[in-house]
């Protein structure tokens, strides 16, 4: 699968960009400035570990009584992009976005387009197969396990790369019609602002009977 666009956002005006920073033994360490990383490579007590996220490793190991488990991981899940944030108390140290996909489906209806031409082609005298399938349990639609793979894939590599001892995952729904009316229930749920209406007495009534420009 192909992997998804990660943005990182910590450049903007008056926030410090922060380097990832690991012990000889890759293990993960609290985050640094920048200025900082760079002095640490310029001195040779580290390397560059990895270009995106920037990451260093230093050339010594550190006693795991200094590791502090003090960071908390927040995703903010969304269809088409994911917000990713790692904090230190009320402190952000890090900002990301994951933009996903948004081709899936119409890949996937190629590539359907393209078998079954194949198989007229080639099989067209093969017994019928398509009664014979059934989805696994826990079955997704491809769409939505892109998202789900492609998020659990950037928080085992955030994990890898500093001490988070906490993860904080946000996924809300908001029921607009309620937000609307507080006293909606049950079927009045299927009737929109059109219930009762002809489409174009609807439209006089909304615009007063008025020329809407």
């Amino acid at each position: 699968m192909v992997e998804e666009n990660m943005t990182c956002f910590m450049q903007r005006k008056g926030e410090n960009p922060m380097v990832f920073v690991l012990d000889t033994n890759k293990r993960p360490l609290a985050p640094c400035h920048e200025a900082v990383a760079r002095k640490l490579l310029k001195q040779g007590k580290a390397a560059i570990y990895k270009r995106f996220p920037f990451t260093i490793i230093l050339k010594k190991s550190v006693d795991e009584s200094e590791i502090k488990t003090t960071y908390r991981l927040k995703i903010d899940y969304g269809s088409r992009h994911t917000g990713l944030a790692i904090l230190r108390g009320q402190e952000v140290v890090w900002l990301g976005q994951l933009d996903h996909r948004t081709d899936i489906k119409e890949r996937i209806d190629k590539r359907r387009a393209f078998r079954r031409a194949r198989r007229n082609r080639k099989t067209r005298y093969r017994k019928p197969r398509f009664l014979n399938r059934r989805r696994k349990d826990g079955w997704l639609p491809p769409s939505l396990e892109s998202r789900v793979q492609n998020i659990q894939t950037w928080v085992n590599r955030l994990k890898k790369l500093c001490p988070i001892g906490y993860i904080s995952y946000e996924n809300t729904k908001f029921d607009t019609q309620l937000m609307r009316n507080p006293e909606i229930n049950g079927v009045e749920y299927q009737q929109g602002t059109l219930q009762g209406y002809e489409v174009r007495e609807y439209l006089l009534e909304k615009f007063g009977r008025k020329c809407c420009q």
